[in-house]
Protein backbone atom coordinates (compact mmCIF):
# COMPACT_ATOMS: atom_id res chain seq x y z
CA UNK A 1 0.00 0.00 0.00
CA UNK A 2 1.45 3.34 -1.09
CA UNK A 3 1.28 6.06 1.55
CA UNK A 4 -0.06 9.39 0.17
CA UNK A 5 2.67 12.06 -0.06
CA UNK A 6 0.82 14.58 2.09
CA UNK A 7 0.75 12.10 4.98
CA UNK A 8 4.50 11.48 4.63
CA UNK A 9 5.28 15.22 4.53
CA UNK A 10 3.06 16.03 7.51
CA UNK A 11 4.62 13.16 9.48
CA UNK A 12 8.12 14.45 8.70
CA UNK A 13 7.31 17.98 9.87
CA UNK A 14 5.56 16.62 12.97
CA UNK A 15 8.71 14.69 13.91
CA UNK A 16 10.93 17.71 13.22
CA UNK A 17 8.61 19.91 15.28
CA UNK A 18 9.01 17.45 18.14
CA UNK A 19 12.79 17.75 17.86
CA UNK A 20 12.66 21.37 19.07
CA UNK A 21 10.52 20.43 22.06
CA UNK A 22 12.67 17.43 22.99
CA UNK A 23 15.82 19.55 22.77
CA UNK A 24 14.28 22.05 25.16
CA UNK A 25 12.83 19.40 27.50
CA UNK A 26 16.18 17.69 28.16
CA UNK A 27 18.31 20.84 28.14
CA UNK A 28 18.96 20.46 31.89
CA UNK A 29 19.64 16.70 31.69
CA UNK A 30 22.09 16.37 28.81
CA UNK A 31 24.51 18.99 27.41
CA UNK A 32 23.88 20.09 23.81
CA UNK A 33 27.06 18.83 22.14
CA UNK A 34 26.63 15.40 23.72
CA UNK A 35 22.97 15.26 22.67
CA UNK A 36 23.96 16.08 19.10
CA UNK A 37 26.77 13.49 19.15
CA UNK A 38 24.57 10.71 20.53
CA UNK A 39 21.80 11.64 18.10
CA UNK A 40 24.01 11.07 15.09
CA UNK A 41 25.58 7.93 16.56
CA UNK A 42 22.10 6.39 16.86
CA UNK A 43 21.16 7.66 13.39
CA UNK A 44 24.32 6.17 11.87
CA UNK A 45 23.70 2.77 13.47
CA UNK A 46 20.11 2.71 12.20
CA UNK A 47 20.82 4.08 8.72
CA UNK A 48 24.00 2.10 8.00
CA UNK A 49 22.28 -1.16 6.92
CA UNK A 50 19.83 0.86 4.81
CA UNK A 51 22.42 2.79 2.78
CA UNK A 52 25.54 0.60 2.98
CA UNK A 53 25.07 -1.13 -0.38
CA UNK A 54 24.53 2.21 -2.14
CA UNK A 55 27.62 3.57 -0.40
CA UNK A 56 29.78 0.72 -1.75
CA UNK A 57 28.64 1.42 -5.30
CA UNK A 58 28.96 5.21 -5.02
CA UNK A 59 32.08 5.56 -2.86
CA UNK A 60 34.30 6.77 -5.72
CA UNK A 61 31.78 9.45 -6.63
CA UNK A 62 31.71 10.68 -3.04
CA UNK A 63 35.53 10.74 -2.91
CA UNK A 64 35.53 12.91 -6.03
CA UNK A 65 33.47 15.51 -4.16
CA UNK A 66 35.07 14.97 -0.75
CA UNK A 67 35.40 18.67 0.09
CA UNK A 68 31.70 19.38 -0.51
CA UNK A 69 30.73 16.29 1.51
CA UNK A 70 32.78 17.58 4.46
CA UNK A 71 31.15 21.02 4.21
CA UNK A 72 27.72 19.38 4.07
CA UNK A 73 28.53 17.43 7.21
CA UNK A 74 29.95 20.47 8.98
CA UNK A 75 26.96 22.73 8.24
CA UNK A 76 23.99 20.36 8.10
CA UNK A 77 24.90 17.71 10.67
CA UNK A 78 27.51 19.12 13.04
CA UNK A 79 26.74 22.84 13.29
CA UNK A 80 22.99 23.15 12.66
CA UNK A 81 21.67 20.66 15.19
CA UNK A 82 24.30 21.49 17.78
CA UNK A 83 23.57 25.21 17.60
CA UNK A 84 19.83 24.52 17.86
CA UNK A 85 20.36 22.44 20.99
CA UNK A 86 22.64 25.11 22.48
CA UNK A 87 20.10 27.80 21.65
CA UNK A 88 17.32 25.81 23.31
CA UNK A 89 19.18 26.17 26.62
CA UNK A 90 18.37 29.89 26.49
CA UNK A 91 15.20 30.31 24.43
CA UNK A 92 11.86 28.57 24.05
CA UNK A 93 11.13 25.81 21.57
CA UNK A 94 8.39 28.01 20.11
CA UNK A 95 10.85 30.83 19.38
CA UNK A 96 13.40 28.43 17.90
CA UNK A 97 10.92 26.70 15.59
CA UNK A 98 9.45 30.00 14.39
CA UNK A 99 12.86 31.36 13.46
CA UNK A 100 13.72 28.10 11.75
CA UNK A 101 10.85 28.85 9.36
CA UNK A 102 12.90 31.68 7.87
CA UNK A 103 15.26 29.16 6.23
CA UNK A 104 13.83 29.58 2.70
CA UNK A 105 14.30 33.34 2.97
CA UNK A 106 17.90 32.88 4.11
CA UNK A 107 18.46 30.63 1.09
CA UNK A 108 17.12 33.35 -1.22
CA UNK A 109 19.53 35.85 0.33
CA UNK A 110 22.55 33.53 0.02
CA UNK A 111 21.60 32.70 -3.57
CA UNK A 112 21.47 36.41 -4.35
CA UNK A 113 24.84 37.12 -2.70
CA UNK A 114 26.90 34.12 -3.84
CA UNK A 115 25.13 32.78 -6.93
CA UNK A 116 24.04 36.17 -8.29
CA UNK A 117 20.46 34.93 -8.67
CA UNK A 118 18.02 37.78 -9.20
CA UNK A 119 15.15 38.32 -6.80
CA UNK A 120 11.78 39.56 -8.02
CA UNK A 121 10.17 42.48 -6.23
CA UNK A 122 7.71 40.03 -4.64
CA UNK A 123 10.55 37.91 -3.33
CA UNK A 124 12.11 41.05 -1.89
CA UNK A 125 8.82 41.92 -0.20
CA UNK A 126 8.57 38.37 1.18
CA UNK A 127 12.16 38.55 2.42
CA UNK A 128 11.60 41.85 4.22
CA UNK A 129 8.33 40.56 5.69
CA UNK A 130 9.90 37.34 7.01
CA UNK A 131 13.01 39.02 8.39
CA UNK A 132 10.79 41.60 10.09
CA UNK A 133 8.90 38.72 11.71
CA UNK A 134 12.16 37.14 12.90
CA UNK A 135 13.32 40.50 14.31
CA UNK A 136 9.99 40.97 16.09
CA UNK A 137 10.33 37.54 17.73
CA UNK A 138 13.92 38.22 18.79
CA UNK A 139 12.87 41.57 20.28
CA UNK A 140 10.06 39.88 22.20
CA UNK A 141 7.66 42.41 20.71
CA UNK A 142 9.51 45.28 22.36
CA UNK A 143 11.40 47.74 20.18
CA UNK A 144 13.30 49.02 23.23
CA UNK A 145 15.53 45.94 22.99
CA UNK A 146 17.11 47.40 19.86
CA UNK A 147 18.17 50.49 21.80
CA UNK A 148 19.55 48.55 24.75
CA UNK A 149 20.82 45.53 22.76
CA UNK A 150 19.21 43.14 25.24
CA UNK A 151 18.52 40.26 22.88
CA UNK A 152 18.06 36.67 23.99
CA UNK A 153 21.33 34.96 23.08
CA UNK A 154 19.47 31.71 22.49
CA UNK A 155 17.51 33.36 19.66
CA UNK A 156 20.74 34.64 18.09
CA UNK A 157 22.32 31.19 18.32
CA UNK A 158 19.30 29.68 16.54
CA UNK A 159 19.68 32.30 13.80
CA UNK A 160 23.28 31.11 13.36
CA UNK A 161 21.92 27.56 13.11
CA UNK A 162 19.47 28.65 10.41
CA UNK A 163 22.35 30.20 8.47
CA UNK A 164 24.25 26.91 8.62
CA UNK A 165 21.22 24.94 7.46
CA UNK A 166 20.66 27.40 4.62
CA UNK A 167 24.23 26.90 3.41
CA UNK A 168 23.70 23.14 3.63
CA UNK A 169 20.43 23.34 1.70
CA UNK A 170 21.97 25.53 -0.98
CA UNK A 171 24.83 23.07 -1.49
CA UNK A 172 22.39 20.15 -1.60
CA UNK A 173 20.48 21.98 -4.33
CA UNK A 174 23.66 22.75 -6.27
CA UNK A 175 24.98 19.16 -6.09
CA UNK A 176 21.68 17.28 -6.32
CA UNK A 177 22.55 15.76 -9.69
CA UNK A 178 26.14 14.95 -8.73
CA UNK A 179 25.84 13.49 -5.24
CA UNK A 180 23.67 10.43 -4.43
CA UNK A 181 21.17 11.05 -1.65
CA UNK A 182 21.32 8.14 0.80
CA UNK A 183 25.03 7.40 0.65
CA UNK A 184 25.86 11.10 0.99
CA UNK A 185 23.59 11.33 4.02
CA UNK A 186 25.21 8.29 5.61
CA UNK A 187 28.73 9.68 5.15
CA UNK A 188 27.77 13.14 6.44
CA UNK A 189 26.24 11.51 9.54
CA UNK A 190 29.43 9.55 10.19
CA UNK A 191 31.68 12.58 9.66
CA UNK A 192 29.42 14.73 11.83
CA UNK A 193 29.59 12.24 14.70
CA UNK A 194 33.40 12.18 14.46
CA UNK A 195 33.57 15.99 14.48
CA UNK A 196 31.34 16.14 17.55
CA UNK A 197 33.11 13.39 19.51
CA UNK A 198 35.95 15.47 21.08
CA UNK A 199 33.50 18.20 22.12
CA UNK A 200 31.12 15.64 23.57
CA UNK A 201 34.01 14.02 25.44
CA UNK A 202 34.97 17.39 26.93
CA UNK A 203 31.37 17.95 28.08
CA UNK A 204 31.16 14.46 29.56
CA UNK A 205 34.39 14.92 31.56
CA UNK A 206 33.27 18.32 32.85
CA UNK A 207 31.46 18.14 36.17
CA UNK A 208 29.53 21.29 35.29
CA UNK A 209 27.78 19.54 32.40
CA UNK A 210 27.18 16.04 33.71
CA UNK A 211 24.52 13.90 32.06
CA UNK A 212 21.52 12.93 34.18
CA UNK A 213 20.80 9.40 32.98
CA UNK A 214 17.07 8.86 33.36
CA UNK A 215 14.51 7.06 31.19
CA UNK A 216 13.52 10.41 29.67
CA UNK A 217 17.14 11.03 28.62
CA UNK A 218 17.34 7.68 26.81
CA UNK A 219 13.94 8.28 25.22
CA UNK A 220 15.03 11.72 24.00
CA UNK A 221 18.22 10.35 22.43
CA UNK A 222 16.28 7.59 20.66
CA UNK A 223 13.67 10.07 19.45
CA UNK A 224 16.12 12.55 17.93
CA UNK A 225 18.33 9.75 16.57
CA UNK A 226 15.62 7.60 15.00
CA UNK A 227 12.41 9.58 14.53
CA UNK A 228 13.69 13.14 13.99
CA UNK A 229 16.62 11.96 11.86
CA UNK A 230 16.02 8.73 9.93
CA UNK A 231 12.23 8.33 9.78
CA UNK A 232 11.62 12.04 9.11
CA UNK A 233 14.35 12.04 6.44
CA UNK A 234 12.91 9.00 4.65
CA UNK A 235 9.32 10.30 4.84
CA UNK A 236 10.33 13.72 3.56
CA UNK A 237 12.36 12.37 0.64
CA UNK A 238 9.58 9.98 -0.38
CA UNK A 239 7.00 12.76 -0.19
CA UNK A 240 9.15 15.12 -2.24
CA UNK A 241 9.66 12.46 -4.93
CA UNK A 242 5.90 11.88 -5.21
CA UNK A 243 4.73 15.49 -4.94
CA UNK A 244 7.65 17.58 -6.17
CA UNK A 245 9.98 19.93 -4.31
CA UNK A 246 7.97 23.12 -4.91
CA UNK A 247 4.69 21.71 -3.60
CA UNK A 248 6.42 19.89 -0.74
CA UNK A 249 8.28 22.96 0.55
CA UNK A 250 5.08 24.58 1.80
CA UNK A 251 4.68 21.72 4.30
CA UNK A 252 7.76 22.97 6.18
CA UNK A 253 5.52 25.66 7.65
CA UNK A 254 3.90 22.94 9.75
CA UNK A 255 7.09 22.61 11.83
CA UNK A 256 6.47 25.67 14.06
CA UNK A 257 2.77 24.73 14.27
CA UNK A 258 3.54 21.27 15.68
CA UNK A 259 6.41 22.59 17.82
CA UNK A 260 4.15 25.23 19.36
CA UNK A 261 1.38 22.71 20.07
CA UNK A 262 3.81 20.26 21.68
CA UNK A 263 5.51 23.03 23.67
CA UNK A 264 2.21 24.25 25.10
CA UNK A 265 0.98 20.71 25.88
CA UNK A 266 4.17 19.14 27.27
CA UNK A 267 6.42 22.01 28.41
CA UNK A 268 3.74 24.43 29.58
CA UNK A 269 5.20 27.12 27.35
CA UNK A 270 2.92 30.05 26.57
CA UNK A 271 2.26 31.23 23.04
CA UNK A 272 2.64 34.99 23.29
CA UNK A 273 1.12 37.53 20.94
CA UNK A 274 4.54 38.66 19.67
CA UNK A 275 5.36 35.05 18.72
CA UNK A 276 2.07 34.69 16.87
CA UNK A 277 2.49 38.01 15.02
CA UNK A 278 6.15 37.38 14.20
CA UNK A 279 5.49 33.78 13.19
CA UNK A 280 2.66 34.77 10.86
CA UNK A 281 4.93 37.37 9.24
CA UNK A 282 7.70 34.79 8.74
CA UNK A 283 5.35 32.21 7.21
CA UNK A 284 3.53 34.79 5.07
CA UNK A 285 6.83 36.02 3.66
CA UNK A 286 7.93 32.47 2.84
CA UNK A 287 4.60 31.65 1.15
CA UNK A 288 4.70 34.88 -0.87
CA UNK A 289 8.27 34.29 -2.03
CA UNK A 290 7.71 30.62 -2.79
CA UNK A 291 4.49 31.24 -4.72
CA UNK A 292 6.06 33.92 -6.90
CA UNK A 293 9.15 31.78 -7.43
CA UNK A 294 7.00 28.85 -8.51
CA UNK A 295 5.05 31.00 -10.95
CA UNK A 296 8.29 32.28 -12.46
CA UNK A 297 9.56 28.72 -12.93
CA UNK A 298 6.34 27.70 -14.71
CA UNK A 299 6.28 30.74 -17.01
Amino acid sequence: MKIPPYILLVLATLLWGGNFVIGRAVSEDIPPLTLAFLRWCVAFIIFFPIAFHQLKREWRLLKRHWFIVIILSLTGVTAFNTLVYIGLHYTTSINASLMNSSTPIMIYILSFIFLKEKLSKYQLIGTVLSLSGVAFIIMGGSFTRIVHFTFNKGDLIVIAAVLCWSIYSLLIKQYATRLPGQSTFLVTIGLGAMMLFPFSLYETLSSATAIHWEWSTFAAILYVGIFASIIAFLCWNSGVIQLGANKASIYLNFIPVFASIFAVLFLSERLHSFQLIGGLAVVAGVILSGKINKQRLQS
